[in-house]
């Protein structure tokens, strides 16, 4: 049985925009979010910064192992020069813009 993800809107931006076929929506984290962002409306962008915030207070002691088991199969921050706390900080400041 399938359990519900605590942060269902950090899923819905990682798994539909950061997938194998990004590229289809940019060509770096800016221009990705960019796109979610005219795609979607700004109640869903504060779920999705609550939800980084929940994120990282929940895993603060282990984020990049809980990040890499999450997401690890949709988005590898690293080959855009980020680290994982720093994209997730990017993608809520782009959010927040």
């Amino acid at each position: 049985m399938k359990t519900e993800s605590a942060y269902p809107n950090l899923d819905f931006l990682i798994h539909s925009y950061f997938n194998e076929d990004f590229d289809l929506w940019g060509d770096n984290v800016p221009e990705i979010v960019s796109c979610f962002k005219k795609e979607s409306d700004k109640a869903l962008h504060k779920l999705v910064m609550e939800e980084i915030d929940r994120f990282k207070s929940d895993h603060s002691g282990n984020l990049n192992e809980n990040f890499d088991a999450i997401y690890g199969l949709y988005v590898d921050p690293e080959p855009w020069g980020y680290t994982i706390a720093s994209f997730l900080d990017e993608l809520k400041r782009l959010l927040s813009e």
